[in-house]
């Protein structure tokens, strides 16, 4: 009887240390690493995208249409499509971010973990430098008349984004990162599809991503990395 009582005090003891080396690498994690980005903002992100993707393709329809019928290419209209791309984008860009923001700081409430603490403020950082640099490549090539270059850049500097700010989150973001970095590639041998590109980057990889991220990370309401 004595001998069970010691085994189970050790074996107490044991599990005690356990919890206690799991809660500190909890810590340490949530000290390290932003890990309340939700996989409802990424799903959010791609519908919203893909919406983007179907009204940007009604519009190059009407635009060739327009093209046949005038038998040839108009200059007038071809500015229209390009301002209208160019601010069917950032209305995109302000979507997917809003709603992203949104799921965030709703899991980062349910969890009680800050939404802006210095982990966030590092993933941000890291991420804003390849999207600025991004961002202006891409003004350069619109300015240079290179817009068939713009779907493939925007893949392509985005994975750059999310793999250089992926130390600071889970690591799942870097292999979507590697995803869009190497549709971006791709696309630059198949220029005309650029929009089909953007629409599987931007869409389809984001709701499987998000959807995934939900599966492992907040299904089971787990912590993991």
């Amino acid at each position: 009887m004595i001998s069970f009582v010691v085994q189970s005090a050790f074996y107490m003891t044991d599990h005690e240390h356990l919890k206690t080396l799991t809660d500190i690498r909890k810590m340490m994690e949530r000290s390290s690493r932003f890990i309340s980005l939700s996989g409802l903002s990424g799903i959010s992100a791609g519908i919203s995208a893909l919406v983007g993707a179907f009204i940007a393709n009604s519009w190059f329809r009407e635009y060739y249409d327009r093209w046949e019928l005038r038998h040839g290419y108009n200059e007038m209209d071809f500015i229209s499509l390009r301002n209208n791309l160019v601010l069917l984008g950032f209305g995109v860009m302000a979507a997917a971010l809003f709603f992203g923001f949104l799921f965030t700081w709703r899991k980062a409430k349910r969890d009680n973990i800050p939404v802006w603490d210095r982990s966030a403020r590092r993933l941000a950082v890291n991420a804003f430098i390849p999207l600025a640099a991004g961002g202006i490549f891409i003004l350069g090539l619109i300015y240079n008349h290179a817009e068939k270059l713009t779907a493939a850049s925007c893949l392509i500097f985005y994975g750059l984004a999310l793999i250089n700010a992926s130390k600071y989150t889970v690591s799942d973001v870097r292999y979507l990162g590697l995803t869009e970095t190497a549709l971006g590639l791709l696309n630059l041998f198949f220029l005309n599809k650029g929009l089909y590109f953007w629409a599987i980057g931007f869409g389809f990889c984001h709701i499987l991503y998000g959807a995934l991220m939900w599966w492992k990370y907040e299904r089971k309401g787990s912590l993991q990395t």
